[in-house]
């Protein structure tokens, strides 16, 4: 029998994955489970991409990402993050910053501190570099605030892990949000690593970014979400110098660099104004929760282009099996009947540490969504 590496004992299939598995060979399901949108690249994008290829951009770059795209990065990064000084570099993907960033700065016994609900990678990235993950609860509101920080602050904390706008939750936060958790951050002298992939989706006030407010940010994006690029894996970090010269070094005996092709057609992506694609989300964001919530306890989402609904407590619905005989949590069950009506969702367990809640995103068409709806409404019911 093979043996595997220790740092693999605590990292499962995805959740997300394994709905994909439930749909396998499953026809005419309105998907809601996936976290890319529903648009496609823009049509200069991809021009540019296949220019790129036919004039022969297939080669190794330079590990930190080309010249002339991180120049276009910075100009964006001042823009729209308040990037001043320090340095950028192109990953692969937001993921790749990700890995880089803990890979770089967390070691055999740091704490991290990871608000729950959270993105799937987290708290598994964080063990795999041997630190642990210490969940900041943020039920029922999913907001992250000062004091709930320093209640889980220790001499063994090093970093806390920011996600906004947030995925599962579309959670966003004001400039006085982040000020404030930047503060307790500044107090403690800990690093914050922000994830704001999301960032051009924020729909009730303008995105605002912890570069802004903290200095000793890491911040990791990407042209996944805002492009529509999700496949051709071009992220990007950002932040104090001896840190992204760290995750540089990281990256030459990893990914060696982002992608080619895409890296040049970044640079155009970056020129372009996104709005008519991203306008819609808002009307898509309402129409979500003004059919859900009559039947489901939600919290309206901010930005991203998810929402995160509890699920009808097992007590309130006429299931044929009870929990403890199949086994399942409550969110678990519910995607089960929700994947036998054919609307794909995720169970909310894949991000969090409790299952009462499903991810679904609207990242979909009109029509989807009003089909996914009336299902979800219809299983909540019976």
């Amino acid at each position: 029998m093979t043996r595997f590496a220790k740092r693999l004992d605590q990292i499962e299939m995805s959740g997300i994955r394994k709905i994909f598995e439930l749909s396998r060979g499953m026809t005419d399901a309105v998907d809601l489970s996936l976290g890319q949108p529903h648009f496609d690249t823009p049509p200069e994008v991809k021009k540019a991409a296949i220019k790129a290829i036919e004039e022969g951009h297939n080669r190794y770059t330079v590990t930190q990402g080309r010249p002339d795209l991180r120049e276009a990065l910075n100009a964006d990064l001042e823009k729209n993050f308040g990037f001043k000084k320090g340095l950028s570099m192109a990953t692969s993907g937001a993921a790749g910053g990700l890995f880089l960033a803990l890979a770089a700065l967390i070691e055999e016994g740091d704490e991290v501190i990871v608000p729950d609900p959270y993105f799937a990678l987290y708290s598994h990235l964080v063990r795999f570099f041997g630190g642990t993950p210490v969940l900041l609860d943020t039920y029922p509101d999913f907001r992250v605030t000062p004091e709930k920080i320093e209640e889980l602050v220790s001499p063994r904390t090093r970093m806390l892990l920011f996600n906004n706008p947030a995925n599962p939750t579309g959670i966003a936060y004001t400039k006085e949000e982040v000020a404030g958790i930047a503060g307790v951050a500044k107090k403690h002298n800990l690093l914050l690593l922000s994830d704001e992939i999301y960032s051009a989706f924020s729909y009730d006030f303008p995105h605002e970014s912890m570069m802004r407010h903290h200095e000793e940010t890491i911040l990791v994006g990407g042209f996944s979400k805002t492009y529509a690029i999700a496949g051709w894996r071009l992220g990007f970090a950002a932040g104090p110098e001896e840190i992204i010269n760290k995750m540089s070094m990281m990256q030459q005996f990893s990914y060696v660099c982002a992608p080619s092709a895409a890296q040049v057609a970044g640079i155009t992506a970056l020129d372009l104004d996104m709005s008519s694609y991203i306008e819609p989300y808002k009307k898509k964001r309402d129409m979500v929760y003004e059919g859900l919530k009559d039947n489901f306890e939600l919290v309206r989402p901010q930005g991203a282009f998810y929402i995160f609904p509890k699920c009808p407590r097992p007590e309130q619905t006429m299931l044929r099996k009870t929990l403890d005989a199949v086994g399942e949590g409550a969110d678990q069950e519910f995607v089960r009947r929700a994947v036998e009506n054919k609307v794909l969702v995720v169970p909310g367990s894949a991000c969090s540490k409790n299952h009462t809640h499903f991810r679904l995103s609207f990242a979909a068409s009109d029509e989807d969504l009003k089909r996914g709806i009336d299902i979800l409404n219809r299983i909540a019911r019976y």
